[in-house]
């Protein structure tokens, strides 16, 4: 028995206009272990956001397998491919897409009662979420009465609420200043340590990557590790 939390095999992901058809992904084989940290980086526009989203099921591989848990990602109707995303993924992006009319732990509980947990318990691990990443006393504020960092540390906590096995981070420091950014970066691994999460980030930022267990490149649509 594997100790895998992602295989990936012969990924190909191709966009076809009417006059062209461009392969951002070529024949990308990898494997994830559980509990790793792993780090991608690339160019813009080297298709590493897109890798991320075709693991994240938000996207659709042109060929080639993603297993994910027990989930083959490439053959999933949308009813499971939300199942997925709900239960199995914790995502982050750059941008934070916190509910903008919600308190921050109003943002941060909703996914797990959306999910079926009851309230209270929601609330009450909302609260010890928000206490790791330092801003429970500002669990009553809204997005808009925070800073980008504390707002990007909302959306860390909301991305283990539902307690995944596997985090999906793309560019999480890319709308930050240097100080918000190293402070993020820290604070994401940390929370994947402490709750043994398998992580999977993407970024162009060297001093962000070299924290990861392991680092890929993509370039040229290829996968090499560093």
């Amino acid at each position: 028995m594997n100790n895998f939390a992602v295989e990936i095999n012969g990924l190909e992901k191709t966009y076809k206009t009417e006059s062209e058809s461009l392969t951002i992904l070529k024949n990308l084989d990898l494997r994830i272990e559980e509990g790793s940290k792993v780090v991608i980086i690339g160019e813009s526009g080297s298709g590493k956001s897109t890798f991320l989203n075709i693991v994240g099921g938000l996207d659709k591989a042109t060929c080639g397998s993603v297993k994910v848990g027990p989930y083959e990602i490439t053959s999933l109707d949308e009813k499971r491919i939300s199942e997925y995303r709900s239960t199995y993924l914790g995502l982050i992006f750059q941008f934070h897409y916190l509910l903008k009319d919600f308190t921050a732990l109003e943002n941060v509980f909703l996914p797990a009662y959306m999910a079926g947990m009851k309230k209270t318990a929601a609330v009450e691990k909302a609260k010890a979420l928000l206490s790791d990443v330092g801003l429970l006393e500002r669990a009553s504020h809204l997005p808009s009465q925070l800073s980008g960092g504390e707002r990007q540390r909302v959306a860390v906590a909301r991305a283990l609420i539902n307690d995944p096995k596997l985090i999906l981070a793309d560019e999480p420091t890319g709308n930050l200043d240097p100080a918000n950014a190293v402070m993020i970066g820290d604070l994401l691994f940390s929370m994947a340590e402490k709750y043994k999460k398998t992580l999977v980030l993407v970024t162009h930022d060297m001093a962000l990557a070299s924290k990861g267990d392991k680092i890929y490149s993509i370039k040229d649509g290829m996968l090499n590790e560093r």
